[in-house]
């Protein structure tokens, strides 16, 4: 909902993310919303890489690595969606 609003124009890339904030009907909401959940997502797989510390799953090495595999691979899709689209910083990213 949010990128239909968006340009990516170098121009008018921020003047577009002002646009959604203060013209797109709870835009600002929505806006706040998927910042504060991706936060909020990475939080959750922090806990649960520390309830999985205290535990002791370590040492259930082959179940450990694909998790840790998975973690590597989110902060992965996050970083190449947010702060390198195209090869350069994003706009929407950088604002987001």
């Amino acid at each position: 909902f949010l990128a239909m609003h968006y340009n990516a124009d170098i121009n008018s890339a921020f003047s577009s993310v002002t646009h959604i904030h203060r013209d797109v009907q709870h835009g600002w909401l929505i806006r706040n919303i998927h910042a504060n959940g991706a936060s909020l997502f990475f939080i959750c797989i922090y806990m649960h890489i520390g309830r999985g510390l205290y535990y002791g799953s370590y040492l259930f090495t082959e179940t450990w690595n694909i998790g840790v595999l998975l973690l590597l691979l989110v902060m992965a899709t996050a970083f190449m969606g947010y702060v390198l689209p195209w090869g350069q910083m994003s706009f929407w990213g950088a604002a987001i």
